[in-house]
């Protein structure tokens, strides 16, 4: 592809001001030097634990046939440099013009929870209506004839349309999904083509990134006031206290919004009963009554279930067939997932709630259907947001009858010190710094009518201890536990 075809007509005036050719031969792209082959642009980037602009020499050495940077650098004299006062933006447009293909429905949900299940249960709702469906996200990807295991909420742009293109080439139509903050402020959207996109809540969450909840609430909502075409309808869950907010910014940015929920005025839930292993949900939508056997537990599964609706019916399904699909859906990996049971049936749940709310949300949405004891087994990552967790400590003693204090990813901080910073607010807590017996101790002390909660690592298969993962699973933790 030439240089000027995949940088576009917003860096038209950089390359004249630069004296470089856009009829350069470019062969591929990255902002990883040690990924640039013969040929490539690299694209330097400004990180929080590094400069890009320190690595130009290195790709050029590697054979970069051009750089793009925010600023002029005396390491590049010998290949064309161009100057981008967005090059974060700049790597997203070039991936998604270098790899051009994209499923011609996509959507994207952002919010501090229910990211993961939104995007999972939207495509279900496409894959029941008959559609190709994908959805990319937490858990990985997962399309027609796929399951690919991943880590990142929002991929970095070259490997997110390098794999768009993939998915639109094996027949994906519809995609849906997840916009973290990080890949929001980071620009790694800003490529894609959305059709519709979704808000679900806004709570503490990444305080080791963003300054303020109000510029964290101002990173998402560039997904509606940048990334969505005008008149595009975006699908907000309307019981949340940053609801109105975030309906106002879509409002603001000339979309066509739809809110759901209890106080919803596109699909509006009435009524809600709760079963162990279901809840039946009165849907309105317009004139239409709708009555759901969603076969999930909790609230927040209801609001997941609502966004996610909304979401497949202003993209093409019918309201009848989307409310239809819900009947079988199925729970995203590691959400209120259950995970076994004890001879006398008392339940065993893994959800991936490491953040307040989230944390308090799953306490509350099981104790409808909890006879005995709600028990917990819970901590917070290292490295990250400190402030959450003496406030996840005061959730779990507050909501749970018995907490138990355990190691989540510590990473390089001490355990033991992230153990003290939750138990100091959480009064009568247990703490048990090893996670399997943690886990072990607390499925021992299961009665009939209990339940337990193992919070923090959801679908995840490692333990991050120091810098290096280790094997680890919740679920088989659980399992062996009650005896295989």
């Amino acid at each position: 592809m030439k240089l000027k075809d995949l940088l576009g007509p917003e860096h038209a005036a950089a390359l004249q001001v630069a004296g470089v050719s856009g009829d350069i031969d470019i062969a591929g792209l990255s902002a990883d030097s040690r990924r640039i082959a013969k040929g490539d642009l690299f694209i330097a980037l400004s990180g929080s634990k590094a400069d890009g602009a320190a690595f130009i020499k290195d790709a050029i050495g590697r054979g970069a046939a051009a750089v793009l940077t925010a600023h002029a650098s005396d390491d590049a004299t010998s290949v064309p440099v161009i100057v981008s006062d967005d090059p974060r933006r700049a790597l997203a447009l070039a991936a998604a013009r270098f790899y051009g293909k994209q499923p011609a429905t996509m959507v994207a949900v952002t919010g501090t929870a229910g990211k993961t299940s939104v995007a999972s249960f939207t495509r279900q709702i496409w894959a029941h209506a008959g559609l190709a469906a994908a959805q990319i996200g937490t858990t990985g990807v997962i399309a027609p004839g796929r399951n690919d295991y991943g880590s990142l909420t929002t991929p970095d742009p070259v490997t997110l349309h390098a794999l768009l293109a993939e998915l639109a080439s094996e027949g994906v139509t519809h995609a849906a999904m997840e916009a973290s903050s990080h890949g929001l402020d980071q620009r790694r959207l800003d490529g894609v083509s959305l059709s519709a996109a979704a808000f679900t809540n806004l709570g503490r969450d990444h305080m080791d990134y963003h300054p303020t909840v109000e510029h964290y609430f101002h990173c998402k909502m560039r997904l509606f006031d940048t990334l969505m075409p005008k008149g595009a309808p975006a699908i907000i869950f309307a019981d949340d206290e940053w609801s109105d907010k975030a309906a106002e910014a879509a409002r603001n940015a000339g979309l066509a919004v739809n809110t759901v929920g209890r106080h919803g005025d596109f699909l509006t839930v009435k009524r809600i009963e709760h079963f162990r292993d279901k809840q039946v949900i009165e849907v309105h939508e317009g004139s239409a009554i709708h009555e759901v056997h969603l076969p999930l537990a909790g609230d927040f599964q209801v609001a997941n279930a609502m966004v996610a609706a909304g979401l497949a019916i202003v993209t093409g399904v019918a309201p009848s067939a989307a409310f239809a699909a819900l009947h079988h859906i199925k729970g995203a990996p590691g959400r209120l997932e259950l995970a076994g049971q004890t001879r006398d049936g008392a339940l065993c749940y893994v959800d991936y709630a490491h953040k307040p709310e989230a944390l308090e949300n799953v306490l509350t949405s099981v104790r409808p259907f909890t006879t005995g004891r709600v028990i917990v087994v819970f901590g917070c990552g290292g490295d990250r947001d400190k402030g959450k967790r003496p406030i996840m400590g005061e959730i779990a003693t507050r909501l749970a009858d018995i907490a138990i204090v355990t190691d989540d990813n510590p990473r390089t901080e001490v355990a033991s010190v992230i153990r003290s910073e939750i138990m100091a607010a959480a009064p009568g807590a247990v703490e048990i710094g090893d996670r399997r017996r943690a886990i072990h101790d607390a499925v021992g002390m299961l009665r009939s009518g209990d339940t337990l909660i193992v919070a923090g690592k959801g679908h995840e298969e490692g333990q991050i201890v120091g810098t290096e993962t280790l094997p680890f699973s919740d679920h088989e933790e659980i399992r062996k536990a009650l005896g295989g």
